[in-house]
């Protein structure tokens, strides 16, 4: 496990550990006082170098809350505003170009401008869009997805991942007749199914109000009390935990989980939304454990709205007439002519197993590097994730917002928590690039104030 100490709150009636991410133990490069002194300069630093950005920013907060419609965009003191993309880079509206190692946290996969999924695009609009109707581009993509993922018989589409995490869990219930939803601390299954450290526990007023059971992550011990529940219809899983800090589960926690669904008639879902791009069949390819149903999202849309569930064709049969099927699934876009087109052009141009296998490896390659600089500066920092998923951490949050805006000034663009979701289009040299950053970084903290 990644952690050693814990935090609990309440859920079902009983306390649930949340684990808090382990940072090996090492000095920290200045006194953790100066941080917040470090902090006001790196702001200045990036206000002054932005002007039209603060205007922008200004001029949202007037009509949006916040100034955005996404809250993880945000960050102190204003996030620049983007003009435009391209390959593996933005361009914000003030010139200034990064390179950009977020990946819109997983959806820009792809990059910003592969031709194929343009092409696609295009061709769609060119016959007309918004069809409220049937066509063939779903069939096209339903037959690419099916045959891609093993757990999948049959498809259904949706407009995002966390839509398709809310069917999935419908159809679960629906097919057990059961009403618990097991799940994991600090998981991210969408905007209205969120799980992290909170006063409210699971039960926090934006999430869907089913009835959750809190399990530990990747803790065999946790499963005692989830299974104990004879209510428990489904658990929802993020193999890698993406929001969570790119905490990977055991093989050996995951297959318990597996052998322990099967025996008490519990549906295994995994949230494949972030983790499909770990393989070319997805997580559940590269751990080797096979879920009942998936979910899927982001990237898998070629950068369009997209979501979709599926699994074995005797719980989608609930959503089949000619079946008897009692469950139908509204969604005036669920088909929509230019999320099909640029999926089955992803799916058929863009993700083929060897560029799949390359970008995995480079993001493996990264997280050792990483690490291996951190300790060489035997600074309180590490970096954890699978593949091309990897997340930062420190024994002090203001390190991790540091780095990141060390790295901004380098044009290097990672989240502001220190996630890192790298698209086929970064290369090895735009990595070398940010450890070198990151290395520079951590010397300038032995500098005086």
């Amino acid at each position: 496990m990644l952690a050693d100490t814990f935090d609990c709150y309440e859920a079902l009636g009983a306390p649930v550990t949340v684990l808090k991410p382990l940072v090996p133990e090492a000095r920290c490069p200045l006194p953790l006082a100066d941080l917040d002194a470090l902090l006001l300069k790196a702001h200045e630093l990036y206000r002054s170098a932005r002007p039209r950005s603060d205007a922008a920013d200004a001029r949202a907060r007037r009509v949006l809350p916040g100034g955005n419609t996404r809250s993880v965009l945000d960050f102190a003191p204003f996030p620049f505003r983007v003009d435009r993309a391209e390959a593996n880079t933005l361009i914000d509206i003030d010139g200034h170009r990064y390179i950009d190692f977020c990946g819109n946290y997983t959806a820009a996969f792809l990059g910003h401008s592969p031709a194929p999924i343009k092409e696609a695009i295009v061709a769609a609009l060119d016959r007309g869009w918004a069809l409220g109707a049937a066509h063939e581009k779903e069939v096209d993509l339903a037959e690419l997805i099916c045959a891609r993922f093993e757990s999948i018989e049959q498809v259904r589409f949706t407009n995002s991942g966390t839509e398709a995490n809310l069917m999935a869990i419908g159809t679960a219930l629906h097919h057990t007749g059961r009403s618990t939803v097991g799940v994991f601390d600090r998981a991210y299954h969408g905007g209205v199914l969120g799980f992290g450290p909170s006063v409210d526990g699971p039960h926090h007023p934006l999430n869907v109000p089913h009835r959750f059971h809190v399990a530990p992550f990747d803790d065999l011990d946790g499963l005692e009390s989830l299974f104990a529940d004879p209510d428990l219809a489904c658990v929802v899983i993020e193999v890698v935990q993406g929001s969570g800090g790119c905490r990977p589960a055991s093989i050996e926690f995951l297959t318990e989980l597996r052998l322990r669904c099967t025996a008490h008639g519990v549906l295994l879902i995994f949230d494949e939304v972030m983790t499909s791009r770990l393989a070319p069949g997805g997580a559940q390819e590269r751990f080797g454990v096979v879920p009942d149903m998936t979910t899927l999202g982001k990237y898998l849309g070629g950068g369009m709205t997209f979501g979709a569930f599926g699994g074995r064709r005797e719980f989608l049969a609930a959503f089949d007439p000619n079946q008897g099927g009692a469950l139908t699934q509204a969604g005036t876009f669920n088909n929509n002519i230019v999320s099909m087109s640029a999926a089955v052009a992803a799916l058929t141009h863009e993700l083929n197993p060897e560029q799949v296998a390359a970008v995995n490896d480079l993001g493996d390659d990264l997280r050792d590097h990483l690490n291996h600089t951190f300790t060489l500066a035997d600074a309180p920092m590490s970096a954890t994730g699978v593949g091309s998923m990897v997340c930062i951490h420190a024994v002090d949050d203001r390190l991790v917002e540091l780095l990141f805006h060390a790295a901004l000034h380098d044009g290097l663009y990672i989240a502001p928590r220190g996630f890192m979701a790298l698209s086929m289009a970064i290369t090895a040299e735009n990595c070398d690039a940010l450890i070198a950053s990151i290395s520079d970084f951590l010397t300038s903290l032995d500098q005086p104030l």
